[in-house]
C-alpha cells in the first residue's frame, strides 16, 4: 500500500507538470494558427495506451513515462521528421511564422512552469500557513550525527548563529543553507566562531553515506526495541530517559555520548512512563549497545505536545499570501540556480549526487500529505523549468537561443544546421539521462 501511494503521488506530480508543460506551448500555438499534430503525455514508442485524434490534433498517453511532447509542425525537434520539412513550408507551419512567435512558443512551457510553481507557494502560503521553529529557541545548540559535520569543526551544542554572514531566523532553513554556503558562525559556549566548509563538502557527505546535516537535540525516547536486545522486558516504547547511570539526562545525545565508556555494564537509570517517574536497569551489551531504536526527529505536533520547543505559527489572508508565496519561490529558484552551480563545478563533487527518476520518486512520502505533495509539485515544476532553459539543442533552451540568434542577426540557421544541432543535444540529454538514471543504480547497489 505505501509503494502505491508513493507511485501514485509520483505520477500525479508528473503527470500534472507535464500536461501543463505542454500546455505552455500547445496555447500560443494555436493561437498563432501554428498546426500542432500530437499532444502527448509520456512517449508513445511504437504505440501508444490511449489516443484520440480531435479536429488536427492527435491527443494521446503513451507507455513511456519518460516526459511528453507537443508535435508542431513544421518545427525541427525530436520527431526529426525530415521528410516534412523537405517540402515546401505552409502559412500554418511553425518555420512559416516570424520569429517573434516562434519565440514565445517556445518559452511557453517554462513560463508556465515557473508560473505554476508560484501559484503553488502562493496557494500553500494561504491554505496552510507556516509553522517553523524560531533559531533563537534552540537554546541548548543542535544535535550533530553525520561524522562529516563533526570533522569540520561543527559539535553538538553548537548554536548555529549565521551562515555566509547572515544570521539564520528559522531553524528549518539551517540545512539548505549550509548545503549551499561556504562558512559558518557557531556559538559555542558563549564564544563565536567561523567555519570555513571545504570546497568538496558535499562530496565528503555523499561519501560518508549520511545526509543529514544537524537535528534538534531531543529527549532520548524509545520508539521500538530489536528482537535480542537485552533491555526488552525493562523498556517499552515511548519510555523517556531522564537519569543514566547516576546523572539527569535532557538529551538523547547525552546518553549516547556516554555509552562506549560503559560497554557490557547494566547501569540504574530513570525514564518517564505515562507522566510517571519508573526507576530502571538498562544494559549496555557490547556489540549492540543498548539494543533500542529512538526518535531522531519528531514531527511538530510531538514537539508542541511534549513542550520541547516553541512552534511559531504565521497564518496569511490571500493578499499576504501573495508576496510570501513570491518570497518562496524565488527563494526556491535562486537556490535551485546555485545547485546547479554546483554540479557543473567538479571540485565540488555534487555531481554525484544527481538523481534521475528513481531519486524523484524517492522524495514523495509513504503516506499521502497534500501539503508534501504541493511542496514537492511546485519544487519540481521550478526544476522542470531552469532545466528546458538550458541552452542545449533538443530543449526549449536550445530552441531560444537560435531564435535569440535569427532575431539580433536577421539570418536563420538552415534546417541542416538546425537537424545536426538535435541530434547533438539529444545525444546529450540521452548521456546526462543515463549518467542521472545511473547514479540512482549505482546508490542503490551500494546502499546509498
Amino acid at each position: 500500500m505505501e509503494i502505491f501511494i508513493k507511485l501514485s503521488q509520483f505520477l500525479l506530480s508528473l503527470s500534472l507538470l507535464i500536461i501543463l508543460h505542454e500546455l505552455g506551448h500547445f496555447i500560443p500555438a494555436k493561437l498563432f494558427k501554428t498546426r500542432v499534430e500530437k499532444f502527448y503525455l509520456f512517449f508513445d514508442v511504437k504505440y501508444s495506451l490511449l489516443k484520440k485524434k480531435i479536429g488536427e490534433t492527435e491527443y494521446g498517453i503513451g507507455w513511456l513515462p519518460l516526459g511528453g511532447y507537443v508535435k508542431i509542425s513544421g518545427m525541427i525537434d525530436e520527431s526529426m521528421d525530415k521528410e516534412q520539412m523537405a517540402l515546401p513550408s505552409q502559412p500554418w507551419e511553425f518555420r512559416s511564422k516570424p520569429a517573434w512567435q516562434r519565440l514565445i512558443i517556445m518559452l511557453g512551457g517554462v513560463t508556465v512552469n515557473f508560473i505554476l510553481a508560484f501559484i503553488i507557494y502562493i496557494g500553500m502560503a494561504f491554505y496552510y500557513g507556516e509553522q517553523y521553529i524560531a533559531n533563537s529557541e534552540v537554546k541548548d545548540g543542535v544535535w550533530i550525527t553525520n561524522p562529516v559535520i563533526e570533522k569540520i569543526g561543527i559539535k553538538t551544542g553548537d548554536k548555529i548563529v549565521a551562515i555566509d554572514g547572515k544570521p539564520v531566523q528559522k531553524f528549518n532553513e539551517i540545512t539548505e543553507k549550509i548545503l549551499m554556503g561556504k562558512e559558518i558562525t557557531v556559538n559555542r559556549a558563549g564564544i563565536e566562531e567561523t567555519i570555513k566548509l571545504p570546497v568538496d563538502f558535499i562530496d565528503k557527505l555523499m561519501d560518508g553515506g549520511k545526509i543529514s546535516i544537524v537535528s534538534l537535540r531531543l529527549p532520548f525516547i524509545v520508539t521500538d526495541l530489536t528482537e535480542d536486545s537485552p533491555n526488552k522486558s525493562t523498556l517499552k516504547a515511548k519510555d523517556i530517559i531522564t537519569s543514566f547511570n547516576g546523572r539527569s539526562i535532557k538529551y538523547a545525545d547525552e546518553v549516547i555520548a556516554s555509552l562506549d565508556t560503559l560497554k557490557g555494564q547494566t547501569v540504574p537509570a530513570i525514564v518517564k512512563r505515562d507522566n510517571v517517574e519508573v526507576p530502571v536497569n538498562i544494559t549496555v551489551n557490547d556489540s549492540i549497545k543498548l539494543g533500542i531504536k529512538y526518535a531522531a526527529a519528531l514531527p511538530y505536533s510531538n514537539i508542541k505536545k511534549l513542550g520541547l520547543y516553541k512552534i511559531s505559527s504565521e497564518n496569511y489572508s490571500f493578499a499576504e499570501s501573495i508576496p510570501v508565496g513570491i518570497q518562496e519561490g524565488k527563494d526556491q529558484l535562486i537556490g535551485y540556480g546555485k545547485q546547479l552551480k554546483m554540479i557543473f563545478n567538479p571540485n565540488t563533487g555534487a555531481y554525484k549526487g544527481v538523481g534521475g527518476f528513481a531519486a524523484i520518486y524517492n522524495i514523495f512520502p509513504n503516506t499521502w500529505s497534500w501539503e508534501v505533495f504541493w511542496g514537492i509539485t511546485a519544487l519540481l515544476s521550478i526544476m522542470l523549468g531552469v532545466m528546458n532553459l538550458l541552452p542545449i539543442p533538443a530543449l526549449d533552451g536550445g530552441h531560444v537561443m537560435f531564435l535569440l540568434y535569427e532575431i539580433v542577426s536577421g539570418k536563420k540557421p538552415s534546417d541542416k544546421f538546425l537537424e545536426n544541432a538535435q541530434m547533438v543535444g539529444f545525444v546529450l540529454l540521452i548521456t546526462l539521462l543515463l549518467f542521472a538514471n545511473g547514479n540512482d543504480i549505482y546508490k542503490a547497489v551500494i546502499g546509498k
